[in-house]
């Protein structure tokens, strides 16, 4: 048995059996890297890991195509080292490492969450690379972004401990996740709801999740490099929605990823982690486009 790997959750345990560990950076990561074909890069964002797309990648490699999800530093069952970048541009470094790694020359990207501006830290610094650029719930204008309730106590420094201790009450953190996450429980019961805080506190109890949301960089500079890079990229793009997230909501910053890529959004049922609620139909979706893509 492998020690990194929590094994008291059977559905993270078929997680792990659906992917294998790589190197990128000097760190240890875990990928889900399914199919053959055009490659599809599903980022995630917090406080999730490749465990968000499980259902998802093998629906794309099912169509033919190669889908990919690698767990960011500090997260699922990637190494955690105390010391570490954890901002969004240590992130986006990491990424980089990690598509060389993973042997990818060119590739389709999906970004969510902070999955979106670490994404686009990948795609501005890999334009040519990029084949075709699918956002999800996520922020882009970072300069102007207010963390929704439900996050803002992690990156505030004393309450962010406690906070995250209270994630252990398994009850209450699901309750969280039905409510601002996931719409569907009969589609997602709750032991594997509870994969998501198995995989948050593995390895060192959640500190460098912590770290990772006290170094959100939402400066003016990030800003423009993030409008910059869907002003000026060369690939088609689209926009995915969760129609009812009250976190990153469709009226709000749904909107502003339409504006900000030029398209019209295609909105789905569920909420934040709608890739729980409506994982064929998402599939589907990116199916779709990257066949018009390539």
């Amino acid at each position: 048995m492998d020690a990194h790997v929590p094994h008291t959750n059977p559905h993270v345990e078929r997680h792990r059996n659906s992917g294998r560990f790589f190197e990128a950076d000097g760190l240890r990561s875990f990928v889900l890297d399914q199919g053959r074909g055009e490659a599809v890069v599903l980022m995630h964002g917090v406080p999730a890991s490749s465990y968000l797309y499980r259902n998802v990648v093998p629906r794309l490699a099912d169509a033919g195509l190669r889908g990919i999800a690698f767990d960011l530093p500090g997260l699922g069952l990637a190494d955690k080292p105390a010391s570490y970048d954890y901002s969004w541009t240590g992130l986006g470094r990491f990424c980089t490492h990690a598509i060389d790694a993973l042997g990818l020359e060119r590739f389709h990207l999906v970004v969510h969450d902070i999955g979106g501006p670490v994404g686009l830290e990948l795609a501005a610094a890999r334009p040519g690379q990029v084949a075709s650029l699918t956002i999800l719930n996520t922020l882009l204008r970072v300069a102007e972004f207010k963390k929704p309730w439900s996050m803002r106590p992690f990156g505030v420094p004393g309450l962010n401990r406690v906070w995250l201790a209270s994630t252990w009450f398994k009850p209450a953190f699901r309750q969280l996740m039905y409510l601002q996450g996931i719409a569907d429980r009969d589609a997602v019961p709750a032991e594997e709801v509870d994969g998501y805080i198995d995989l948050l506190h593995h390895g060192d109890g959640g500190r460098a999740f912590l770290q990772i949301m006290g170094s959100f960089e939402t400066t003016e500079a990030k800003s423009e490099l993030y409008a910059a890079t869907l002003r000026n990229a060369g690939y088609p793009m689209q926009v995915v929605w969760g129609r009812d997230d009250p976190a990153l909501s469709m009226e709000h910053f749904g909107r502003i990823a339409e504006e900000m890529t030029g398209t019209t959004a295609l909105s789905l049922p569920g909420r934040h982690f709608f890739q729980d609620d409506s994982a064929e139909a998402l599939a589907a979706a990116l199916v779709k486009f990257v066949r018009s893509a390539a």
